[in-house]
This record gives structure tokens, C-alpha cells and sequence, in this order.
């Protein structure tokens, strides 16, 4: 049977309890009804509040708290937010019950005294229906995303495609404008309504279908959706920041979208033909800036002094693929700035080209990063060198003195000898890296021959391999491991 877990109503009330408990830790679900992976984690929640009676655990509706979700940056759930002494020490966001209740463990503490908290396989905080509960979400994540299109599917991406074309400015959100049914819709409605742009809605509590299917179609997990001539622009928070920018008004007229501070001009008019839409001086000047560099960065301000946060964004990511890039401030040249959205037919800032080609804004790079398209585009366009397999796997067993290359992460491991090992150099109080092979096949494949190592965990220290799991609790248990590791 599940412990205690409240519902918690406003920040009012959160404040008066991290006020009255400030001694107790406090611990915040934030999630939603609609949410398979919330209804889920809310049941290890639960098991956990059994297990840690003197913590206080809350749920809180994400959409429906708009201040609180806000207030703790929530933009995706489940999420979950720990507080010890009054303060917010810890966030976690997603699906993962190891890692939940290993967090839960060290804000809370030992469930006994005397006993150690959680280890990364749940240790303590495992009961035998938590496991279950675990065993099942792992598998549901763990399986594959690849699956032929059905029909059906087929069908409602067709719906879909239309309903998000039905208007030039199209809102998807729980309600009606005339009676939003959540905070964060109510707000992108009262934005709307104050650029005076006139809009289509469509009430995704009507239909759980085209509530369901459209997350799948934008890529997007939340509600509101906002679209303008069938592109989305993002939810709640995104639709806030353009409109307190001025982004929003710029999006709209760029699309040929009247507002009430629009001028009436015929279209093709007022500046911009309809043939090139550009003067053939402006053409050829932005067309120079584009290839002056070959990565080339239009942003709001200088990359070492950003001026919005989507720039920081996409300078930090260069950065990160140690990449070398020329940039604009698009803020001191208004006819660069309003000519180039004509130009790359791209209505927004930052944009990033790669040899004069546009890649896009700070979403789809950084989406490029995180899949590793954006270092192959750099490497295709010979921007940077093709790095061998050899040469990657020598970077990565060197990037930190101790190595850890396992199945998950040192927060949540995904098998138990990598459990086993992560356990035994945390005991020994032993910093060190890590690398989740689980996420590159090629690393875990290519691993195994330069290490002349068939399994996992393999663990590393000054570049030379030191072993597998037995090895590893061998070393430990004879007093070896901690000497090694600190040579």
C-alpha cells in the first residue's frame, strides 16, 4: 500500500510548509493526468513516501499549478524538485526510479539508523512491487521506437497536418479562449489577444487522439501548442519570451499575419518584391557576411556577451564541439536583421550556417548536437577533421583520470555489475568519469577490440584498462583498488 502523498495547491502553501518544516525534507512531484511515465513514477513516488515517513511528499499538476511550475523551471514531466532546511537542493527530471530514489535516499536519509542510504540499484527503497514497477518502466524504455507507420497513424498525421493548417495562427490548448481550462493556456491566449492577431483553437480535452498523437507530430510533450502557417513556435514559456521581445509581432508579419499594429499594405508591397524580395545590393551583402566565415553565427549580441538566451544557447554549443565561428550582431544592423528572415526564409534569432548553408535556430541545433548530426554536418563540410574511431575511443578512456565506461549512469545504472562497480569506488571515495556505452553502439563495439575486453563495465585509470566487475570487487575487498586508483 502507497504512503502518504498530498496534493499540493499553490505556492502559498509550499511556502508555509518549507517555512513550518523547515527541518523535514520536502519533496515535489510535478506532473500530469494525461502523462503515462507521471502516472507510473507516481506510484514509485508513493512506495517511496512509505519507505521515508518523516519526509514530506507532494504532488503537484504541472499545468494546472502554472506559478509553481514556473517558480522551479519545470518544462517537462515528470519532474521532481528535493528540499532540505527550507531550500531546494535537487532536481530530476524524466522517468528514471533508480535514480529517484537514490535522491530521495540522500535528501531523506537511512530509512534506520545505522543503515546506509539507497545504492544506485534502488537498494533500501526497493520493496518487491517497487521492483516490479521498475522492471516494467525499464522495459517499456528500453524498447524500440522503430515501428512501420500503420494506417491509422497515417490517418490522423493527416489530421493532424490539416488542423494545424486550418488557420494562418493556429492554438492548441486544454479549453476554449472564451474558458482556458489552465493557467499556462489562459496566458499564451491573453498574448495572443494582445498583439490583436486574430487565431484558430482546438480544445485537446476533447479529443485524446489529436491530444496524444499531436506530441508525437511536433516532437513537443506539453500543452499549449502554438503554430503560425504550420510551424510550431513553441509552448507556454517560448511564446512568452518572443512577445516580451518583440519576437512574436516580427514572426507574424514576416508570415504575412495581420495585427492591430500592422500597416495595410498589399502584399509583395512596402519594401519587399515579390520576384527576389531582396535588393540586389542587400542580396549580395548578406550573401557576403554569410560565406565571410565558414561557421557562421547571426545572433543577439557578441558570443562573449549574449543578448537572449537562445544565442547563449547555440555560442555555448560551438563551444562545447570546439568549433571555431565568425558571428553578427543582428541588434546593430537592423537591415541585416529584418533582410536575412527574407533571405533564409527564417523567421527568428540565432541562425547558424555551416559553408553558406543555413542549419537553423537554437532548437534544431541543439537537438543536432545531442544526436551527433551536428559533428557529422561539420565534418561532411570539412570544418572540422573526420576523427577515427581509434582516435575517439583514446579521447574518451583519457578524459578523466579514472574511466568508467558502464550500462547507464553512476545516478542510474542500467545492469547490476555496473551497479556493483559504481558502489564500490563511491565507497572508496573515488572521483572519476563515466561513459554510458548503452547510448553509442558504436563506442560499446568498437571498445571491446581496443581493450581486448568482451564486457561491461570496463574500468580505466591513466588510460591502461584495469578491469571488469570481478576484478574491480577483487581489488576492493584486498585494499588494492583505493592504492591503484591513487597512484
Amino acid at each position: 500500500m502507497g504512503g502518504i502523498v498530498k496534493n499540493l495547491e499553490s505556492k502559498e502553501e509550499l511556502d508555509k510548509i518549507l517555512s513550518n518544516h523547515s527541518d523535514e525534507p520536502v519533496i515535489l512531484h510535478f506532473w500530469a493526468t494525461w502523462c503515462d511515465a507521471s502516472k507510473q513514477m507516481d506510484q514509485v513516488f508513493s512506495h517511496l513516501s512509505t519507505d521515508f515517513p518523516h519526509t514530506h511528499f507532494f504532488r503537484v499538476e504541472a499545468e494546472e499549478q502554472p506559478e509553481l511550475s514556473e517558480a522551479y523551471a519545470v518544462s517537462a514531466v515528470p519532474y521532481f524538485v528535493f528540499f532540505k532546511d527550507g531550500k531546494a537542493i535537487d532536481t530530476l527530471e524524466g522517468a528514471n526510479p533508480s535514480s529517484l530514489a537514490n535522491k530521495v535516499a540522500k535528501v531523506a536519509g537511512p530509512i534506520s539508523p545505522g543503515e546506509s542510504a539507497a545504492p544506485a540499484s534502488l537498494g533500501m527503497a526497493a520493496g518487491p512491487t517497487l521492483l516490479e514497477t521498475v522492471k516494467d518502466l525499464a522495459q517499456e524504455n528500453g524498447s524500440s521506437q522503430k515501428s512501420s507507420i500503420s494506417d491509422s497513424e497515417d490517418s490522423l498525421n493527416k489530421r493532424l497536418e490539416q488542423l494545424v493548417n486550418s488557420h494562418p495562427v493556429m492554438l492548441f490548448m486544454k479549453g476554449n479562449p472564451e474558458q482556458p481550462k489552465c493557467g499556462f493556456s489562459q496566458k499564451v491566449v491573453d498574448i495572443l489577444k494582445g498583439e490583436g492577431v486574430e487565431f484558430g483553437s482546438f480544445d485537446i480535452l476533447s479529443d485524446d487522439e489529436v491530444r496524444e498523437g499531436l506530441k508525437k507530430f511536433s516532437n513537443w510533450p506539453t500543452f499549449p501548442q502554438l503554430y503560425c502557417k504550420g510551424e510550431l513556435l513553441g509552448g507556454c514559456d517560448i511564446v512568452i519570451a518572443m512577445h516580451e521581445s518583440g519576437e512574436l509581432k516580427e514572426v507574424f508579419s514576416d508570415h504575412g499575419v495581420l495585427t492591430n499594429g500592422s500597416k495595410d499594405t498589399e502584399p509583395g508591397k512596402g519594401g519587399v518584391s515579390d520576384s527576389t524580395g531582396l535588393s540586389t545590393s542587400l542580396n549580395s551583402r548578406l550573401s557576403s557576411i554569410v560565406n565571410s566565415s565558414p561557421v557562421m553565427l547571426f545572433m543577439k549580441g557578441k558570443p562573449e556577451e549574449p543578448k537572449c538566451g537562445f544565442s547563449s544557447k547555440v555560442v555555448e554549443i560551438l563551444r562545447q564541439e570546439n568549433v571555431s565561428f565568425g558571428s553578427f550582431n543582428i541588434l546593430e544592423d537592423d537591415e541585416v536583421r529584418q533582410g536575412l528572415k527574407v533571405y533564409s526564409n527564417w523567421s527568428s534569432y540565432p541562425q547558424l550556417y555551416i559553408k553558406g548553408e543555413l542549419i537553423g535556430g537554437s532548437d534544431i541545433v541543439l537537438e543536432m548536437q545531442k544526436s551527433g548530426e551536428l559533428k557529422n554536418v561539420l565534418v561532411e563540410k570539412e570544418v572540422i577533421p573526420k576523427e577515427t574511431l581509434q582516435e575517439r575511443l583514446k579521447k574518451l578512456v583519457s578524459s578523466s583520470p579514472t574511466m568508467l565506461f558502464m550500462k547507464g549512469t553512476p545516478d542510474a545504472p542500467r545492469c547490476g555489475f555496473s551497479s556493483k562497480v559504481v558502489n564500490a569506488l563511491q565507497e572508496e571515495g573515488v572521483t572519476f568519469g563515466s561513459f554510458d556505452i548503452l547510448s553509442d553502439e558504436e563506442v560499446r563495439q568498437g571498445l571491446k577490440t581496443f581493450s581486448n575486453w568482451p564486457t561491461f563495465p570496463q574500468l580505466y585509470h591513466n588510460g591502461e584498462l584495469i578491469g571488469g566487475c570481478d576484478i574491480i570487487l577483487e581489488m576492493k575487498d584486498s585494499g588494492e583498488l583505493k592504492f591503484t586508483l591513487s597512484e
